[in-house]
């Protein structure tokens, strides 16, 4: 019986330190691209809430792609709707491998793992759920071997206050 709860004290303490590994983060999620076969005319939608208007935060685009993606990189439509209805749009580009065609992204096997910033120092003025939309801006109409896209919001900490 004392193994057991010996055993319970571990996890407890296991699953603790897993969990405040990431205590900046805000929001993380990853959405599937169906088919691995992402369309110019579909977009990836993130509902991100927010209410914590007085801190910075850093915005991350994260890829999962294919070893068999035919690019070194991802260009994005990125579209940043806030609460009130202002839109901010932008281009942005994603180096997925080096100039020798190594991929950048981390992972076993057929599938890679890639977080890219993609703003630093972020102030969100208004709380409430802000609507990201990315879309492919690559040449082909079904751009295949993008696995995931994923989004997250970490809070901005300061060096020494971690």
């Amino acid at each position: 019986m004392k193994q057991a709860g010996n055993l319970f004290i571990f996890l407890i303490i296991l699953l603790t330190g897993f969990t405040s590994c990431d205590s900046g983060r805000v929001f993380d999620k990853y959405l599937e691209i169906p088919g691995a076969a992402w369309h110019k005319d579909s977009l990836v939608v993130f509902d991100v809430p927010v209410e914590d208007t007085l801190q910075n935060h850093n915005l991350l685009i994260q890829i999962r792609n294919k070893t068999s993606y035919p690019y070194s990189n991802l260009w994005l439509f990125v579209e940043i709707t806030q609460p009130g209805g202002k839109v901010q749009r932008d281009t942005f580009e994603i180096v997925l491998a080096d100039p020798a065609g190594r991929w950048l992204g981390k992972g076993f096997g057929g599938v890679k793992t890639l977080q890219s910033v993609y703003r630093r120092n972020v102030y969100f003025p208004i709380s409430g759920e802000y609507k990201i939309s990315l879309q492919q801006g690559m040449r082909d109409d079904v751009l295949k071997g993008i696995h995931d896209i994923g989004f997250r919001v970490e809070k901005v900490v300061e060096r020494g206050k971690e």
